[in-house]
């Protein structure tokens, strides 16, 4: 079934991870065979060659830089100039994939159904480009909120104003606070400009503010549900129903530690936890469940979002392995429509209203 991932960190591994995404996984993995400097070496699960082969032809993928203050102890830029510029990079390797004909930019209806028609025409998808929707995660690297009309203009389409930590714009993932100043301008320039606001990774403080101020398009594109994990990087029910009411869509992650309760980092184990992709399916049947139907899920997996198979479901060895969702699914009950839902309807039902 034709799919969407949501939420992937395809610069980030190009970039700082010095990943060849046109080769195929195990040949990364061969070649970071050996290495120490991160912990998910040679265990990524992710690269171009196994989204056409899992049939993920549209996918929604990230520029990411952090800025960390001097008292911050999280890894990042020690300026906001230098975390743009990464971004920059960033974007220069997708621009390099395109004129590759290994990917293309995705940032308007039309854009979309051109795109479509060419993965839905049954032919086989070994020279079909990735489809991307440029997302920032975290506004950091935005030195100004007149940065942002820059970024629209190259194709940015989605923002998360916050990821782990204190943030200029927002407060994220273990961090409280509302909205910084910035942020609620921040806010209004992506209102008016139509970019999607992705709630994911805002702490409670900045998430209600952020939701009282926008008034435009909002999801969630890789976040779990606190009920079933208990931790601030989960959405509370009281949020999930709030985001439903926006007419939002979530999208499951696929990291372990957000998937099963009592991970230890680096100690435990997929098998050890038993975290399987049955866990995600848990987590998107909670949403559901606060729904009353299917209609505000979907997939945003994180996959090598700095983890790699040892922080990965252990039935899945490459993100080719979302093709298991489905029967996962008919074994729960939902119907044909409510697997199209989940793998990629609800998104494209968002982006079309949005981009109408």
């Amino acid at each position: 079934m034709f799919t969407i991932d949501a939420h992937l960190d395809l610069s980030m591994n190009a970039m700082e991870w010095n990943r060849d995404l046109r080769q195929p996984v195990m040949a990364i993995r061969k070649r970071e065979a050996g290495l120490t400097d991160k912990p998910d070496r040679a265990k990524g699960t992710v690269a171009l060659p196994e989204l056409r082969q899992g049939n993920i032809g549209l996918v929604v993928a990230t520029q990411i830089g952090r800025y960390v203050a001097p008292d911050n102890p999280l890894t990042g830029w020690h300026s906001p100039e230098q975390a743009w510029a990464q971004t920059q990079a960033q974007l220069s390797w997708y621009k390099a994939m395109e004129a590759a004909g290994e990917m293309v930019m995705i940032k308007d209806k039309t854009g979309l159904e051109q795109h479509l028609s060419l993965w839905l025409n049954g032919e086989p998808n070994d020279n079909k480009p990735i489809g991307y929707i440029l997302s920032l995660e975290g506004a950091d690297s935005l030195v100004s909120v007149k940065h942002l009309e820059t970024a629209y203009a190259y194709g940015l389409r989605a923002v998360g104003p916050a990821h782990y930590g204190p943030g200029r714009y927002a407060n994220g993932t273990d961090a409280t606070g509302g909205l910084q100043a910035m942020g609620r301008e921040l806010l209004k320039e992506m209102e008016r400009l139509s970019i999607i606001l992705d709630a994911t990774h805002l702490c409670d403080d900045a998430f209600w503010d952020a939701l009282h101020i926008f008034n435009g398009p909002v999801w969630a594109s890789h976040n779990n549900c606190r009920a079933l994990v208990n931790h601030n990087r989960q959405f509370s029910d009281d949020m999930i129903k709030a985001l439903i009411e926006r007419g939002a869509v979530i999208g499951g992650a696929l990291d372990a530690w957000m998937m099963v309760p009592g991970w230890v980092r680096q100690q435990s184990t997929p098998e050890g936890m038993q975290c399987n992709l049955e866990k995600m399916l848990d987590h998107l049947d909670h949403i559901c469940q606060l729904a009353g139907n299917t209609l505000h899920v979907g997939i945003g997996t994180d996959l090598d979002g700095a983890f790699g198979k040892e922080q990965t479901p252990y039935d899945l060895e490459t993100i080719a392995d979302l093709q298991k969702i489905p029967t996962l699914l008919i074994k729960r009950g939902y119907t044909h429509a409510d697997i199209e839902n989940v793998m990629h309807g609800n998104w494209l039902r968002f982006l079309r209203r949005v981009w109408s």
